[in-house]
């Protein structure tokens, strides 16, 4: 079910209402409620997926109330190990097996020994590495004692299949949601109102940048050898505003929802294309991944307190396993495995933490080198995207190689008014509120009633005058 569809806006408040008014004073009711719709929810794809989501998050469950019941270090080992490797080994099956098989094959082949391969129809379940991530988390922060296992199904199962972020995140802790199913939970205006508020910024992203952007993106990708370097060029910046506004959209749509029931998420982006650096940028793009990876292989791996090898081996080591966790592709290892040659030289001169405040602070304008600043780490980012986007290696080089013609200054081919204009709205609105949780974040700030409703009509309006044709949230497929 899209959060962009006629059927999440019928699904939306049907559940909101029993929730508040039916289950208001059960707690367990309330929980329960999640659940069900959760996994209507998540059923709607493809009910067999459900199955799948059922046995994974089932294991960890057992995994976590067997890690409280000893002491034993040998066993604990024993109990996270199996957690870990059935939950990665469900991952690896579904989303890896034709990949490592067809590798297996091409690298044997290259060496003059032809060997013919099997390669299964898998069908890949809807956000299966968001939400075995979450699971691990939780495992795994019972084994290091920072949390108490449940023996509370309902809210567990509420934690790991809850509705708005289920499919694309944020991957939220166990020890951040899950105490929250454990508490009572009144309705706050408040609350809900900027919960709404988080919602429509969210579908202006998704409906009238992100997908207006694919259209001109996915033309030039799918035909890069009839465009000049500047059309190239567009096309890669517009798939990084797409990515962007497809992802950022779908976080900020989740946040927002969490909120109506009474629920607080992580924040997963904030302003990253505002960075002045790459170290920057990672701190502010899928925070809820980057934190993971942090926390769970780099700093176990030595983090930054060893010698200069080890550093810059534990960065390469967490880029490429984020390049790995996006897909199935030599692509998302290249675009990994750049962001690591971007990092390491900050890491290595310890100026990965020099921009840690936001930018122009307390101004309206950036300096003229925090502009320089920007736009170098934005470009840097946007040919890094490329591979991303490819469908090859091959595709990738040469796309690059067209982009950087001579016809790189020309001017492009393409009329760009359609997607222009609401760009300039995302970048205005942003930078505008860069201080704030969400761009329509008006709390505690004394802006008229009317003219807060004007912009809550103009964007509603701009989303139905300019919205693009319905697209599928790219980061469903990871």
């Amino acid at each position: 079910m899209l959060f962009n569809s006629i059927e999440f806006a019928i699904f939306l408040p049907i559940v909101f209402g029993l929730y508040w008014f039916v289950a208001n004073r059960n707690l367990k009711l309330q929980n329960l409620l999640i659940v069900a719709s959760s996994f209507i929810f998540y059923g709607w794809w493809d009910w067999r997926f459900l199955l799948l989501l059922i046995f994974s998050a089932s294991v960890d469950y057992f995994v976590g109330i067997a890690l409280e019941k000893t002491s034993d270090l040998k066993k604990r080992k024993i109990l996270v190990a199996t957690s870990i490797l059935v939950n990665l080994g469900i991952l690896g099956f579904f989303k890896y097996f034709n990949f490592f098989v067809d590798s297996f094959v091409d690298a044997f082949t290259l060496l003059g020994v032809p060997l013919s391969g099997i390669s299964l129809k898998i069908v890949l379940p809807v956000g299966i590495s968001f939400y075995t991530f979450q699971a691990l988390s939780y495992s795994i922060d019972v084994y290091k004692k920072k949390l108490e296992p449940t023996h509370d199904p309902v809210a567990y199962f509420a934690f790991i299949s809850f509705f708005p972020q289920l499919v694309a995140g944020p991957i939220e802790r166990a020890t951040h949601l899950l105490p929250q199913f454990y508490t009572k939970r009144t309705f706050d205006y408040a609350k809900a109102v900027d919960g709404m508020r988080q919602i429509l910024w969210g579908l202006f992203k998704k409906i009238v940048v992100a997908d207006n952007c694919a259209v001109f993106a996915n033309r030039i990708f799918d035909n890069y050898t009839d465009y000049s370097g500047s059309t190239l060029l567009i096309g890669a910046i517009f798939f990084a505003f797409q990515i962007y506004g497809d992802f950022s959209g779908y976080s900020d749509i989740a946040i927002g929802t969490a909120r109506l029931f009474g629920f607080s998420l992580m924040r997963n982006f904030a302003y990253p294309y505002f960075s002045r650096d790459i170290a920057e940028f990672w701190r502010r793009w899928h925070i809820s991944l980057t934190t993971w990876f942090r926390d769970y292989v780099y700093i176990p791996l030595g983090g930054s307190q060893g010698g200069t090898g080890e550093k810059a081996r534990n960065t390469f080591i967490v880029f490429l396993l984020s390049g790995f966790w996006h897909g199935a592709n030599w692509t998302f290892i290249a675009w990994g495995l750049l962001n690591a040659l971007y990092f390491v030289p900050l890491l290595l001169l310890n100026k990965n933490r020099i921009n840690t405040d936001t930018a122009a602070l307390n101004r309206i304008l950036p300096t003229l080198k925090e502009t320089l600043q920007i736009v170098i780490t934005f470009f840097l980012t946007t040919f890094a995207w490329i591979f991303f986007r490819a469908k090859n290696i091959g595709e990738a080089l040469a796309f690059t190689k067209g982009m950087f013609s001579k016809k790189l200054l020309t001017i492009p081919s393409e009329d760009l008014t359609k997607v222009i204009i609401p760009v300039i709205i995302l970048v205005t609105a942003e930078w505008l509120q860069r201080n704030r949780q969400h761009a329509l974040d008006f709390e505690g700030r004394k802006i008229y009633r009317p003219i807060r409703w004007a912009t809550y009509y103009a964007i509603v309006s701009i989303i139905f005058l300019l919205g693009g044709q319905q697209q599928e949230f790219i980061y469903f497929q990871f």
